[in-house]
């Protein structure tokens, strides 16, 4: 079984959650792309079987979110799972809107100190835990579109977001908070798209049994972006850059009509990317 699952992850779970589960009745290897946090919901694509060798393909693609924002307060973790503060004003929904445009386009972003990077051979947020002040550098970040879609209460406003991999969206809140000069922590996130993975797509973890687990796997060949190309010279498979009639770039690679891995076509030689069987 090698594949992906495009699990829909409800809130209250972790996404190690949804690993395990899936590794439990796949009998496979699996992991996912792109974390999710407990409070989130939304797609998560989980790789099978050798499939999580092309995770990589995937990293940089591109995450679409509803998420929600209450502006004139904040909390530790940047979301309502700490205690929330007061923290100034609430701005009003054009002033948010103004903003938005800074938020676009490449910026530096600091992740949260309540995060999964490493300090120290330490995640950073069990430090946080014990009191101790985490500053993470910052690193930059790519947010492709960010529009306020409704207000969703007295000081709660909805955003759509379309950025690329690495994006905190809990940063994102804080850091138009501090903008408007004020505080500001999200309250919900749904994740609506991971690359090919959509939200309308996914199907609920609860749903899934060791009966029909084999009817959602979704064939690694076909969420990969990449041209098919039948390899008929067997010396190939034996270690040997063989030559091609293709134009250079990564391809689907076949032999005798199946999917073997990906290969790169670099002046007329294949040479192999990712093996998967």
């Amino acid at each position: 079984m090698t594949g992906f699952f495009n699990i829909y992850k409800r809130e209250g779970i972790s996404s190690a959650y949804c690993v395990n589960r899936l590794k439990r009745l796949t009998k496979m290897p699996c992991g996912h792309m792109g974390t999710l946090d407990p409070l989130a919901e939304g797609v998560l694509p989980i790789g099978a079987g050798n499939a999580t060798r092309l995770f990589d393909y995937f990293l940089g693609k591109e995450k679409k979110y509803l998420a929600r924002f209450r502006f004139g307060f904040t909390s530790d973790t940047l979301d309502r799972e700490s205690e929330v503060r007061v923290a100034g004003m609430v701005p009003s929904k054009s002033l948010i809107e103004e903003i938005l445009p800074s938020f676009t386009g490449e910026i530096s972003q600091r992740p949260p100190a309540y995060s999964a990077i490493c300090v120290d051979g330490k995640r950073s947020y069990e430090l946080a835990r014990k009191g101790r002040d985490v500053a993470l550098p910052a690193r930059t970040v790519k947010i492709f579109s960010l529009a306020l879609t409704q207000q969703t209460g007295e000081d709660e406003f909805e955003f759509e977001i379309v950025c690329g991999g690495g994006t905190y969206i809990r940063s994102l809140a804080r850091d138009m908070g501090e903008k408007l000069q004020t505080g500001a922590y999200m309250t919900k996130l749904l994740r609506t798209a991971a690359g090919p993975f959509l939200s309308e797509r996914a199907v609920p973890l609860d749903d899934l049994t060791p009966e029909n687990i084999q009817d959602h796997l979704i064939p690694a060949e076909s969420v990969l972006p990449f041209e098919p190309l039948e390899v008929t010279d067997e010396r190939f498979f034996h270690g040997v850059h063989v030559p091609v009639a293709a134009q250079d770039g990564m391809y689907r690679l076949y032999r005798e009509g199946f999917f073997y891995g990906t290969g790169v076509v670099e002046n007329g030689l294949l040479r192999p990317d990712k093996k998967l069987c």
